[in-house]
């Protein structure tokens, strides 16, 4: 497996930015070409997929995809950001709590639901990150949004506070979540704590800390890891296509490939000794044309990068 054409699983360690964790990994990995996916915050840890070389052209396909959080929402007070972090703007009461008030408040909740996103966040107003305009202590309207939540389950319950495990879509926020959560109970609340469980496909698959990935670089990057995984694992929701050779060359030099026999959609592309490379897509009339494709090709090895030789 290529370096160059893999997603690194990072447990994104608490206190950093998503972009500041890349950049630790980019930096351990002799700075290859690199982008995050799904952006955490500097309170949240866990999965962070993180695409390498030309694994950054399929990564807005990782975007769309069910993710898992685990989270704790306080109750009594409200900040600015949504998070314990952020300024206290708002305070209340905390009415007493059991699972029989919570559990049908939580069901409300599930299914296509409409957020206002947080104005922390990096969503943009006219090119601005929100978050930004935030800092500046500018405030703008925030179009909701309708998101998907497909289960929030109750894990614990304490007096003040409760800790859930939601999966959802793409383009949720715990944060207002847990904030209309807390409105809808009768009181005020932020996120105390937030943890990505899993992005899918990656739902069973193994994460490596900043220490291991600096471990694996010291040792000479010898070897795949099991959070170290290939790009095509993460496009297993696109149906295989197995071409020859003549229709590879096709695809590869630009040119479409007619009447492949198949239904209109998008397919993940074999060349004729099964490697993957690329994503195609077939028209109504059959005709099949690249969408995306791997330029370095399957057999690349790893790049020879080190920490004091990178630019």
């Amino acid at each position: 497996m290529s370096l160059l054409t893999s997603i690194l699983l990072l447990d994104k360690p608490l206190g950093l930015s998503s972009n500041a964790a890349l950049q630790r990994v980019r930096w351990l990995l002799g700075k290859p070409k690199a982008g995050h996916t799904g952006t955490l915050d500097p309170l949240a840890t866990g999965m962070l997929p993180i695409c390498i070389g030309e694994a950054t052209r399929f990564a807005g396909l990782l975007l769309a995809e069910s993710k898992c959080y685990r989270t704790r929402i306080a109750f009594g007070t409200e900040t600015a950001s949504g998070d314990r972090d952020g300024e206290v703007v708002a305070e209340a009461a905390v009415p007493a709590l059991s699972e029989d008030r919570i559990r049908p408040v939580l069901a409300d909740f599930c299914g296509e639901i409409t957020q206002v996103p947080p104005m922390y966040s990096a969503i943009k107003h006219q090119g601005v990150p929100l978050y930004k305009l935030a800092r500046a202590g500018e405030s703008v309207v925030v179009k909701p949004r309708q998101v998907r939540v497909d289960r929030i389950e109750l894990i614990a319950l304490g007096s003040d506070c409760i800790e859930l495990e939601v999966t959802c879509g793409s383009g949720t926020y715990i944060r207002t979540l847990g904030m209309d959560i807390a409105r809808a109970l009768g009181t005020v609340g932020h996120l105390a704590a937030l943890r990505r469980c899993w992005v899918s496909p990656f739902e069973l698959a193994p994460m490596a800390s900043l220490d291991e990935v600096r471990l694996w670089s010291e040792t000479g990057m010898v070897g795949d890891p099991p959070w170290l995984v290939p790009v095509e694992s993460a496009l297993t929701g696109f149906p295989i296509l197995e071409l020859g050779t003549e229709q590879t060359g096709h695809l590869k030099h630009g040119r479409p490939c007619p009447q492949i026999g198949r239904t209109a959609g998008v397919y993940r592309l074999r060349d004729p000794e099964a490697a993957f490379f690329g994503l195609g897509e077939v028209d109504p009339a059959g005709t099949l044309r690249a969408r995306r494709l791997l330029t370095t090709g399957h057999q690349a090895g790893r790049p020879g990068y080190s920490r004091s030789d990178a630019c």
